[in-house]
Parts: structure tokens; C-alpha cells; sequence
């Protein structure tokens, strides 16, 4: 059985974020064969977004493609700088309008062929995203992939559950991002594909999903707006998820969860 290994990481919070994932890939890329990584880069600069600069930091630490979520816009380079940021994606279901694009497949040293799709999810983001099934239908009709991933970054778990199982048999694997905690329902289903509600969050362990407690519990007992400040110093948190995958049936045949704390 001929077998590749994908690592996928849950979103990217701000400097703590950024450091983990480079600790974690520096340790664990070359010893464990890894051959494709993919990382949700959303919130990565100051937890706004992701500038040129560290989209490049990003890439340097071994990083090889960048999805991205609601959070596309807060940085000015995502629109400014879309063309130096080639591998990364944005969700497809925005307005066509939008810089970038949704979809990128790219090529591995042994010939397989791995497709990333970015869609994003309507249930409780109220934005101006079309939906994410047709959306699916309309991207899977021109690809011709060996591996296709999907990372759906989306707010309800229902939501993220449907779109699994509507894509199932067709895809390789549906990943959820955005809500920074990573789930335990790891499954393959039915037809192959491999789900996971969440995939987590990296960033600060001591923090409430990446940004600074004080803030976050004013604006949470008190209802008032306050900044949302993002931790630079402290425990690192890493979550991800390993996929083993066999190419010839382009079915995971093997996954496991990555949750650890790094000092």
C-alpha cells in the first residue's frame, strides 16, 4: 500500500500561534514524513487576518497551503498582496469579487496530486458567502485530484456535520475550522471521507481561544466591547490532525489528534 502523510493544523492565533507551528514542524516534519501541511491562517497576524510578512513566515517553517475563514479581510494584504500569496486560499463561497481564490491543487515530488478547497459556512456568519453545498458541487466538477481536502470554516457543528456527509464519497476529507477547540468526534464515514468538527486552535494555552483572559471575561460578565488583546508571551498551545492516506483508494487509513502544550 502506497501511503502519503498530511498535517493539518487548526487556526493560527497571533505570535504564540505562529512560534507553535514552527516549533512543532521544526521537531516533526522530516522525522515524521510528512508530506503536505496545511494550516488554517486566519487569524495569524495579531489574530486580524494574515499579512504578507507572515504569510511568509508561514511558508519558511514548511507551511504549504493557507486556508483562511471570516477573518480574510482584516488584513489589508490579504486584498492587497493576493498575487504574492499564491498558496494562500480563501473561502470560495465569498463574492466572486474577492481577491484570491478558493481552491489550489498542487503537486507532491511523487506525482499525487492534492486539491485544498476553502469553503465557509452560513449558520451565525453573517456574511455575503453563497452556499458552501452548491459551492462544492461547482468546484468538484473541475478537479481531478488524487486527494481532496476540504476546510470548512464554520460556526455550527450541524452545519459542518451536513456538509461532511454531502460530500462524502467524493472528497478525501472534511476538516472544521474557526471555533479554536478541537473536537473529539474524529471519524471516517460511511463512504471513506474523514470528518472532524474542529480541528483547534494554535496559540496561547492560557487564554480564552487566543486572546488575553481579562479582556475576554470583562467583555464576557460585562457585556461591554473591550480589545481583543492577544497574548505574545506564555505557554504555546499545538492542535492539529495526522492523516495517513492511501493513494490508490484516496481513503485516510490512519489519523490522529495533536494536542499539546509547549513552553
Amino acid at each position: 500500500m502506497s501511503t502519503i502523510k498530511v498535517l493539518f493544523f487548526g487556526d493560527i492565533v497571533g505570535p504564540l500561534g505562529r512560534e507553535a507551528v514552527k516549533a512543532y514542524l521544526s521537531q516533526h516534519r522530516e522525522k515524521d514524513s510528512i508530506d503536505f501541511v496545511i494550516a488554517n491562517g486566519e487569524n495569524t497576524t495579531h489574530g486580524h487576518g494574515c499579512s504578507l510578512e507572515h504569510y511568509r513566515q508561514l511558508k519558511a517553517c514548511g507551511i504549504d497551503c493557507i486556508t483562511s475563514g471570516n477573518h480574510f479581510f482584516n488584513n489589508p494584504d490579504s486584498i492587497k498582496c493576493a498575487s504574492e500569496m499564491q498558496d494562500q486560499i480563501r473561502p470560495y463561497n465569498l463574492d466572486p469579487a474577492v481577491p484570491g481564490k478558493g481552491v489550489k491543487t498542487f503537486t507532491l515530488k511523487n506525482g499525487v496530486t492534492i486539491s485544498v478547497i476553502n469553503l465557509i459556512g452560513r449558520v451565525f456568519l453573517p456574511m455575503t458567502q453563497s452556499n458552501p453545498f452548491y459551492a462544492l458541487d461547482e468546484i468538484l466538477k473541475t478537479l481531478n485530484s488524487d486527494i481532496i481536502f476540504v476546510d470548512f470554516h464554520a460556526e455550527a457543528t450541524a452545519e459542518k456535520r451536513c456538509l461532511a456527509e454531502y460530500a462524502k464519497g467524493r472528497v478525501t476529507a472534511v476538516i472544521g475550522t474557526h471555533t479554536h477547540v478541537q473536537t473529539n468526534d474524529a471519524k471516517i464515514l460511511a463512504n471513506g471521507t474523514f470528518f472532524l468538527t474542529d480541528a483547534g486552535m494554535n496559540g496561547a494555552y492560557d487564554s480564552s481561544l487566543g486572546v488575553e483572559l481579562d479582556g475576554a471575561i470583562y467583555r464576557t460578565v460585562t457585556g461591554i466591547p473591550s480589545l481583543n488583546a492577544i497574548p505574545r508571551k506564555g505557554r504555546k498551545l499545538v492542535n492539529a490532525v495526522s492523516l495517513v492516506i492511501d493513494i490508490e483508494q484516496k481513503k485516510v487509513v490512519e489519523y490522529s489528534l495533536i494536542n499539546e502544550v509547549m513552553c
